[in-house]
């Protein structure tokens, strides 16, 4: 048996998933994304993407279709997180697939707006958007950017000594586009304070 999972956030980024899986582009309607996945960690808090209701908006990500032997990982990766089912109609293409299909939102103790002691890491932004970028095209990074609330959230440049524990390298361009997004939001970066462990376990 398998299940499916729509990603949305860093699960768009193939390389942070096994090879062996079975990944397709897709959209899904009614939900736009919000920086409202909070939780504190062993070394402070951290903020984390998450999804909200929203009848008028549509958005792309990746549906990855694993085995049910996969369960116990993506339940600990999503460990914050409800799984929501969903249907053929929720999606904006029509996919029908067999077994279950879920999205993950922040569980309800998590599910608030991050703040300045539940900041976003730079590197699990640019994980997101290299994985959009390499999906959808520069395009698809500003939908990315349009559909998802809460870039008022501090942003801690820990690209130094990357917290996010599925931190990809990204190339100079690539670089120089997230930082061009983030600066079109007017995102507030802090600096990183002791560089210590990761700080991400999502």
């Amino acid at each position: 048996m398998s299940f499916s999972v729509f990603g949305y956030g860093s699960l768009v980024n193939r390389a942070t998933l096994p090879e062996t899986i079975d990944v397709r582009p897709a959209r899904v309607k009614g939900w736009r994304r919000a920086w409202r996945a909070s939780s504190r960690e062993v070394t402070g808090g951290v903020c984390a993407v998450s999804v909200m209701e929203d009848a008028g908006s549509e958005i792309e990500g990746l549906l990855c279709t694993f085995d049910d032997t996969y369960w116990p990982t993506i339940e600990a990766r999503e460990y914050r997180y409800d799984a929501i089912p969903l249907s053929g109609a929720d999606y904006a293409d029509g996919l029908s697939l067999d077994g279950p299909m879920l999205i993950f939102k922040a569980s309800a103790g998590s599910d608030h707006f991050g703040d300045e002691d539940n900041p976003i890491t730079l590197s699990y932004i640019d994980c997101i958007l290299q994985g959009f970028l390499r999906e959808f095209g520069a395009d698809g990074v500003s939908r990315f950017m349009e559909t998802t609330e809460g870039w008022s959230v501090p942003i801690v440049d820990d690209r130094a000594k990357p917290r996010y524990p599925r931190a990809q390298q990204l190339s100079a361009d690539e670089r120089k586009l997230v930082d061009r997004m983030l600066s079109n939001v007017d995102a507030r970066l802090l600096p990183a304070d002791d560089g210590g462990p990761p700080r991400n376990s999502w």
